[in-house]
């Protein structure tokens, strides 16, 4: 599969993506008749106008996303019951990296926590087996500490 996105500045810290096509299955998707848009802007401390949210807090939203859909489905298809699911996630990042005040400093996240609330029958190791399906997980925690503790509630 192949995954797009056209992004354009705009001003600031503003920019706007339009998701529109992918290829997936051997084939080119037609079935997208709009494409997403989606804003991106930084907080005012780094020049921003802060409205939308920005790169980073996207990140953490693809991360969210993608592992609550990996579980869900992946449940579904092992035949385990979710009730519900919400999680919380936390990116600590050094602001001197992405400001150029150090060169020893990641300018990115350098630590990144979830905390997933689930409620189901499965246990917390099954739930966890689960979640290592997501792409987004893989692709963030190999190169970069990123904690998942799932609780059930």
């Amino acid at each position: 599969a192949q995954f797009r996105v056209k992004n354009q500045w705009n001003d600031g810290g503003l920019t706007r993506s339009r998701i529109k096509g992918f290829h997936a299955v051997s084939r080119e998707d037609d079935t997208r008749t709009r494409a997403f848009v989606l804003d991106s802007d930084e907080p005012t401390f780094a020049a921003g106008h802060d409205s939308a949210p920005n790169a980073v807090e996207y990140i953490l939203h693809a991360l969210a996303g993608c592992l609550t859909t990996t579980i869900v489905y992946h449940a579904a298809v092992q035949g385990i019951a979710i009730q519900a699911l919400e999680s919380e996630l936390e990116g600590d990042m050094d602001l001197r990296g992405l400001f150029g005040m150090s060169d020893t400093v990641r300018k990115g996240f350098h630590h990144i926590r979830v905390t997933m609330r689930v409620r189901s029958p499965a246990t917390v190791e099954q739930l966890t087996e689960l979640a290592m399906f997501s792409p987004v997980f893989e692709m963030l925690s190999n190169s970069l500490p990123v904690d998942l503790v799932i609780e059930k509630n």
